[in-house]
């Protein structure tokens, strides 16, 4: 199993919020998830941090090429369009450039229909340590 198919296999918040891996290739990632009544905000609208936590999976699958274990540095976030519950959110995270234990790169998050949700430009940096191991 990959880095990236470790890290989701545990990975206990996305699968709570229903996230779908659409692909999970080095440096490329697509995951996708529905917009649910309990995500939205006070003007029933999906609750930024919502759309933050998609784009957020996406771009640490991208990042998690291989053993190693790699975090965020660092994420920018644009909210360009608001959607509701109903929708379905897809998050595409594409590596810029990976130099060292340094990474960059760029997320895009779409509704069904193609529209531009938000834009996040994330840093990554590959750390010493040791994923946790699976439980069987």
């Amino acid at each position: 199993m990959s880095g990236a198919a470790d890290m989701m296999a545990r990975d206990a918040a996305s699968a709570l919020l229903g996230m779908v891996v659409e692909r999970a290739e080095p440096g490329d990632a697509v995951v996708s998830m529905r917009v649910r009544e309990d995500m939205l905000n006070g003007f029933a609208i999906t609750h930024g941090g919502f759309v933050f936590t998609l784009a957020d999976t996406a771009f640490a699958i991208a990042c998690n090429e291989d053993e190693r274990v790699t975090v965020a540095a660092g994420a920018d976030i644009s909210f360009l369009r608001s959607t509701v519950a109903g929708q379905t959110l897809t998050a595409h995270a594409v590596r810029r450039v990976r130099s060292g234990r340094t990474g960059l790169y760029d997320v895009r998050v779409t509704d069904e229909a193609g529209e531009v949700v938000a834009e996040v430009r994330g840093r990554s940096v590959t750390t010493g340590r040791t994923p946790p191991a699976l439980d069987n």
